[in-house]
């Protein structure tokens, strides 16, 4: 493992023309302190833990101390937000320090977020805050433990100069490490300036970079990048599924939040589905909902489609088209295929849809705990006398959840093994434990009030594994405490 001194940059962002970035210098935090680091993240890196005791360690996660190697740069990029197209966005408050090379040869990208004023911050501060900095640093290792594509935090770094959102706050830089940070909105600001050569570029660069197999073989790199909207697409619509499977809501799924690669990066208003609501908004600057839970798949494919215009000079419209067209069986094939694990069916085919929406209404409708529901549905007895008490006391509709239970009963007769090896199966899939609105809050109000980073720690490790029982934390499994309803995000979260 190495020291920081040690850590191997390569840049290649950095080798593309000036006109995919800027460079710039850091503007200085004062008195840098850390908050939290994750061992997890720095092996990513290669990076010894005993790290994050040096004193000047803050230092070099704020930009106040450029480490070697680095060559800091902010990335030019436009973007549909919330529906309209804004045509020079880029990174407003983050400072991309360069690309790290591990032992396995994988390229991390080291962004900074929160470092200060770039050229693209449009007359904001640059800054972050220690509220939005904390909840990204834990959501984004929650969807990792979820098994779920994302960008990786690796550390907070506070300090208490003052930044001015709603009220007066504290600034922190947030480091953030993905193999990527290049996004659909890093196309479509070129092709809304008839720059069809730079989409070329950066076209070649993320399939060199990213999709090495499309460039390498001589029969696919004759058409590599239909193939390449066509891996966008697939990927986008599976990372979909994947949200809607764990209850996830985004919150801003502008074109700049969407990653090329299919990760889910750029947490602000996100929010984990408590009481089943399929319009859930967890954005309050969102009031019309664009970005509702139910919206996400739809917009998803929204998304491509200004994609794929981006991609217009390099891809023949009809061929864009029928790559679009494969979105949505993707998107419900694996969406089915996890509903249907989430009820331990080994199989999950479309007659098995029905059994899942129906659950789903009386849910909604009995305003049910999603997480923990579909938890306790592991503790589901098959036999044909079972009443399963614990489970049908939750619903208002008792006998429409008998007969839900029926058709449950008969559908599971047709799966190999036993309640138990069931149960294991859904345990496997079914997370116990979710970063809650209120927990994060918890951890946000101790940081804030007191300067005690402990909760955040302690999330940080029950969320790196949301699957197990985790003796003596049950009570971070249960649904939200009443004044958990006052709790409000927006796009400043």
């Amino acid at each position: 493992m190495h020291k920081l001194e040690q850590l191997n940059f390569e840049n290649t962002f950095a080798r593309l023309p000036d006109s995919f970035h800027s460079r710039l210098n850091h503007t200085p935090l004062p008195a840098p302190y850390l908050v939290s680091f994750n061992a997890n993240a720095a092996r990513l890196i290669d990076l010894d833990i005993e790290e994050f005791s040096r004193a000047d360690f803050a230092e070099h996660f704020t930009g106040n101390r450029l480490l070697p190697g680095a060559e800091p740069l902010s990335m030019l990029y436009a973007g549909h937000q919330f529906g309209h197209f804004v045509p020079q966005l880029g990174d407003g408050r983050a400072i991309l320090l360069g690309e790290i090379k591990n032992r396995a040869g994988e390229l991390w990208d080291v962004q900074l977020k929160g470092a200060g004023i770039t050229p693209y911050s449009r007359s904001a501060d640059g800054r972050a805050v220690l509220r939005s900095s904390i909840r990204e640093y834990l959501c984004s290792e929650a969807m990792h433990g979820l098994g779920i594509p994302t960008s990786r935090a690796l550390c907070i770094v506070g300090s208490d100069e003052e930044v001015y959102r709603e009220a007066i706050e504290t600034a922190a830089v947030l480091t953030r490490l993905a193999p990527s940070h290049v996004r659909f909105g890093s196309f479509e600001v070129f092709f809304y300036r008839g720059q069809h050569e730079q989409i070329a570029a950066l076209a070649d660069y993320v399939i060199a970079r990213h999709f090495p197999h499309l460039a390498d073989d001589p029969e696919k790199a004759k058409d590599k990048y239909r193939l390449f909207l066509d891996e966008v697409t697939q990927r986008t619509a599976k990372l979909m599924a994947q949200w809607q499977a764990v209850g996830f809501s985004h919150g801003v799924m502008n074109t700049d939040n969407m990653s090329i690669l299919g990760l889910t990066f750029d947490y602000g208003p996100f929010g984990f589905m408590e009481s089943y609501d399929p319009g859930y908004i967890c954005n309050h600057s969102d009031p019309r909902g664009r970005y509702a839970f139910d919206q996400q798949p739809q917009v998803g494919l929204w998304n491509l489609t200004c994609l794929a215009q981006a991609l217009s000079p390099l891809i023949p419209i009809a061929a864009a088209h029928a790559v679009l067209d494969g979105y949505a069986p993707t998107y419900y094939q694996h969406h089915v295929k996890l509903m249907g694990a989430k009820l331990g069916l080994s199989s999950a085919t479309q007659d098995d849809i029905q059994l899942i929406v129906s659950l789903l209404e009386m849910m909604h409708a009995s305003q049910l705990d999603y997480t923990n529901l579909f938890r306790s549905m592991g503790n589901f007895n098959s036999a044909a006398d079972a009443t399963n008490d614990l489970l049908r006391d939750q619903f208002i509709d008792r006998a429409a959840f008998d007969a839900w239970a029926e058709a449950y009963r008969a559908r599971l007769q047709r799966e190999p093994g036993t309640d138990s090896e069931r149960k294991t199966r859904m345990d496997a899939v079914n997370p116990k434990y979710i970063l809650r609105n209120y927990l994060a809050q918890i951890a946000i109000e101790k940081a804030e009030k007191h300067r005690d980073f402990s909760e955040i720690d302690r999330l940080l490790n029950l969320l790196s594994k949301p699957f197990d029982e985790q003796p003596g934390m049950e009570s971070y499994a249960a649904s939200p405490p009443e004044w958990a309803r006052q709790i409000s995000v927006s796009c400043s979260s």
